[in-house]
């Protein structure tokens, strides 16, 4: 069975940082491309970063570039999402995706930016 576990969500700040982490369970988790979306109230999940299976390659949101880093470790099965400078519009759930021959996603952590 397959699972993706994100960590690391919460309340924070403006200006303030959160890291996220996403465990897989049950996939060739080195084969898979991992991504971080985030769906807002009232708005469509969106793409926020993204990495090759090998992490040579990410690419990321126009909205968080320079911000926001993605990273993963393949020993551990985990993919990292570190965000710096929140921001009022980065409050929304952030999901956890693998793709591969499936597409898997987690359940999601709460990510809540206010002073």
């Amino acid at each position: 069975q397959v699972q993706l576990v994100e960590s690391g969500g919460g309340l924070v700040q403006p200006g303030g940082s959160l890291r996220l982490s996403c465990v897989a369970s049950g996939l060739a988790f080195k084969y898979y491309t991992m991504a971080w979306y985030r769906q807002a109230p009232g708005k469509e999940r969106e793409l926020v970063a993204g990495i090759t299976n090998t992490g040579t390659n990410t690419n990321y949101a126009d909205s968080v570039k320079g911000r926001f880093t993605i990273s993963r470790d393949n020993a551990k099965n985990t993919v990292y999402l570190q965000m710096n400078s929140l921001k009022a519009e980065d409050t929304a759930v952030y999901y956890c995706n693998a793709k591969w021959t499936h597409v898997y996603w987690g359940q999601g952590t709460q990510v809540t930016v206010s002073s």
